[in-house]
């Protein structure tokens, strides 16, 4: 599974009108966030519809962990509008609405019974996902991340999501601060490692994805921190987090994001952060089982790595942990505000993640994920 086309250069966003009227849209609803529109991001995609005759209106209420209000209120923004085509514009909460806004905005199909895997059937709007962020890979993939009541999340999985147009442009991403640029970098390449280990549906086009999609990540994330505008770091950090996607979207992720979801839905914490605070620990708690798959992926990040399959991937394991450390990011969940007195609850709430816990290498039940939770405290 993959989407129709993609684009890929600097400036790409400035093509959106042409991309729209190909497909036919005359009206369009930009899904995008407070946080992007300020920083101007929008000018482009704007200027292009316009010359392009295209009617567009801007919805600008989309909130990180996006709950199920959000995706109503921008359901009922597309009717009132007639859109005939959705833009989602920003970081993966965006893109994940924009996705159902698409498909819910005809009427055919409730947000309540769409919950899980293959139960979404279309059909949908026109869609053009477009990222400014390299991390959630969302513009490639078939899945959306709903949080339902106060502190869960559930997904909405289809490949009717995936988009018309992925359009990935690196100008769009060189006013990231470093600080978000690691988090959701280091995202994308646990959506890489954990596809690539992935015990249901691993497969040879989804590993080779994986391994270019961690090389591609691991070798610019310091020069994108520490060199924002570098546009050529910027654009294989977007190349890798949609590889990243694209090999997700087909060896579906599993522990890490099991984990990191309860971490982000109790204490807003943003989901690469999340991501990236419980990686070292289940690393370590699945390489009894994945030391040989660990082991090929050190070869990416630990070039010259010498050792038999379990030394490799407990170097895979160290040199992962020391990354947060050399970008700056808080590495201890106690550094995100949570006490030893929570994690009986994140461990309650993680039992819950169903759909990635069956792909987890090796099986984590309520003990293990607790145990997991107080090494990463």
């Amino acid at each position: 599974q993959a989407p129709r086309s993609t684009l890929v250069g600097a400036g790409a966003s400035g093509r959106l009108g042409e991309l729209a009227g190909k497909l036919g849209c005359q009206s369009l609803l930009l899904m995008t966030d407070k946080g992007v529109e300020a920083a101007g991001l929008l000018e482009s995609a704007l200027a292009a519809l316009k010359k392009a005759g295209m009617a567009v209106q801007v919805y600008s209420d989309v909130q990180a962990d996006p709950p199920e209000a959000v995706v109503q209120s921008a359901v009922e923004a597309a009717r009132a509008c007639r859109a005939d085509g959705i833009i989602g514009l920003g970081g993966g909460s965006s893109m994940d609405v924009a996705k159902l806004v698409a498909l819910l905005a005809p009427g055919n199909e409730h947000l309540e019974e769409i919950y899980g895997v293959g139960m979404a059937k279309g059909p949908r709007l026109p869609l053009i996902l477009v990222p400014t962020t390299a991390g959630t890979g969302s513009e490639v993939t078939p899945i959306s991340i709903v949080t339902t009541g106060e502190n869960e999340k559930k997904g909405v999985v289809s490949p009717v999501l995936i988009p018309d147009w992925a359009v990935l442009d690196p100008e769009l991403t060189l006013a990231l601060p470093p600080s978000v640029t690691a988090a959701t970098g280091i995202d994308a390449m646990v959506h890489a490692i954990e596809a690539y280990t992935s015990k249901r549906l691993k497969n040879p086009v989804s590993d080779c994805l994986a391994r270019e999609a961690l090389r591609l990540l691991f070798n610019n994330i310091h020069t994108a921190c520490r060199q924002g505008t570098n546009i050529e770091a910027r654009q294989n950090m977007l190349l890798g987090a949609m590889l990243a996607g694209m090999a997700f979207t087909n060896a579906p992720v599993a522990g890490v994001h099991a984990l990191a979801y309860p971490v982000g839905a109790r204490f807003h914490v943003p989901h690469g952060l999340s991501n990236s605070l419980v990686l070292p620990a289940v690393l370590r708690f699945n390489a009894p089982v994945a030391s040989g798959l660990y082991a090929e992926l050190a070869d990416i990040v630990v070039p010259g790595a010498k050792g038999s399959a379990d030394e490799k991937a407990a170097l895979l394991a160290q040199r992962l942990s020391g990354l947060p450390v050399e970008l700056g990011l808080p590495t201890r969940l106690a550094e995100v505000g949570i006490g030893e007195h929570d994690l009986a609850a994140l461990a309650d709430d993680a039992m819950k993640q169903t759909r990635l816990l069956v792909n987890n290498p090796r099986e984590i039940g309520y003990y293990d994920a607790l145990a997991i939770y107080g090494e990463a405290l």
